[in-house]
């Protein structure tokens, strides 16, 4: 597998979670860039959602994390680009199952809605779960016709 390069950003409502992922990122060797914000001030999440999006989709990085209060914004705000396939799962299953057959390429993440090892544990699982392309790329390709 090739090396996985992450962008992350959070708006206001997700920013402790994003900093305890990059604390987790980074002891697991993973290379992480953050795109903001870079403090608890009120923020739109949009902003921060088409930053990483568009890291993306430039192939500066080959997925990307989101966090905000719930995790439904960022994944909608992310998903209205093609060729992202932005997801929130609640739980491990989940994003296990984003991975193998959907080939997500965003993670997004409630603060508000998960505690921190819940979080991780959701992660840990998306990062290590390849894409079993075969049938499913035939899916993934008609949602980017």
């Amino acid at each position: 597998m090739n090396k996985i390069k992450i962008a992350i950003a959070s708006d206001h409502g997700g920013f402790d979670l994003k900093n305890e992922i990059i604390n987790y990122l980074a002891l697991q060797k993973i290379d992480v860039f953050d795109f903001g914000t870079h403090d608890k001030n009120s923020c739109d999440y949009p902003v921060y959602a088409k930053k990483v999006t568009l890291a993306i989709l430039n192939n500066d990085f080959n997925r990307g994390i989101l966090v905000c209060g719930t995790g439904i914004g960022m994944q909608i705000a992310a998903n209205r680009f093609k060729g992202i396939r932005a997801v929130c799962p609640g739980n491990s299953y989940c994003a296990k199952m984003s991975r193998l057959h959907n080939d997500s390429n965003i993670l997004t993440l409630g603060q508000r809605v998960l505690g921190v090892d819940a979080a991780l544990e959701i992660l840990n699982v998306w990062l290590n779960t390849p894409f079993e392309g075969g049938r499913h790329q035939k899916r993934i390709d008609m949602l980017d016709e």
